[in-house]
């Protein structure tokens, strides 16, 4: 079953941010992946109700350029750090000084540059979908990009291409936005700075993840990470499977 959200708003500036805030307990803030939302990437998988039922409060926001947010078309906006700072302005409206955060993807990416910019309002990291191309490589090509700005979906023939330009047309994605934003956010992170990320971190990454990079060779660079697979997940598949989120109940149940 669903859940029913009620969606919520707050300014960064000029930026509007649309968010959800449902259960009570522990926070828990979650950040979607790039072409996603807070609807797709945490509440149709279940993660919305898995985590409320587990007594935790469960925060969700769209990025910049996604869901209900603001859209941008200027790819500067989207750096990491911004949105990273986003999250960090998400705390500040709700009065949280300190959360469990957990990302997919780009918004794992989020995470870890919020983690070395304000370690101090993160209790732990939870990064899925995102192994070691935060070090190596960004993940997606840029090609993506022109894939979001061809005429149809017709007109994109690479598979990996084609797979993100249904998807935004899915999500019904304003896709001139989106291909900002895959423009914009493609820092990397040095292997000394992943190493300063001191927090407890669970990196978790599909066996079939051709994005993300290893999880292990990630976690072996960070000094309080552990690393999990999710069996027989593709980057796509491995975000409302039950061995994620298995594992992340009982990572979470570890915080004191």
């Amino acid at each position: 079953m669903v859940s029913v959200v009620v969606p919520r708003k707050f300014n960064v500036g000029p930026v509007e941010l649309a968010y959800l805030d449902e259960g009570d307990g522990d926070p828990i803030v979650l950040v979607h992946g790039f072409a996603s939302n807070k609807e797709v990437n945490w509440v149709q998988p279940g993660w919305v109700a898995t985590l409320t039922r587990a007594g935790r409060r469960t925060i969700a926001l769209d990025n910049r350029g996604h869901g209900a947010s603001t859209k941008l078309y200027d790819p500067a906006l989207y750096h990491s750090n911004l949105m990273a700072d986003d999250i960090r302005a998400l705390l500040d409206h709700l009065g949280l000084a300190r959360a469990d955060i957990m990302g997919y993807s780009m918004g794992a990416r989020n995470i870890a540059f919020l983690a070395l910019a304000h370690g101090e309002r993160v209790r732990c990291a939870i990064l899925g979908g995102l192994g070691i191309r935060l070090v190596d490589g960004v993940g997606l090509p840029e090609s993506i990009a022109n894939a979001l700005e061809a005429p149809s979906v017709n007109d994109v023939g690479d598979p990996q291409e084609r797979a993100f330009r249904s998807f935004a047309d899915q999500t019904r994605s304003d896709r001139s936005a989106l291909a900002a934003c895959i423009r914009g956010s493609r820092q990397t992170v040095s292997p000394s700075d992943v190493g300063r990320i001191a927090v407890p971190v669970l990196i978790a990454v599909g066996t079939k993840d051709n994005v993300a990079g290893s999880p292990h060779a990630l976690a072996a660079l960070m000094p309080n990470a552990r690393a999990i697979d999710i069996p027989g997940r593709d980057h796509m598949l491995a975000v409302g499977d039950r061995v994620f989120k298995e594992a992340v109940l009982a990572f979470l149940a570890e915080r004191p």
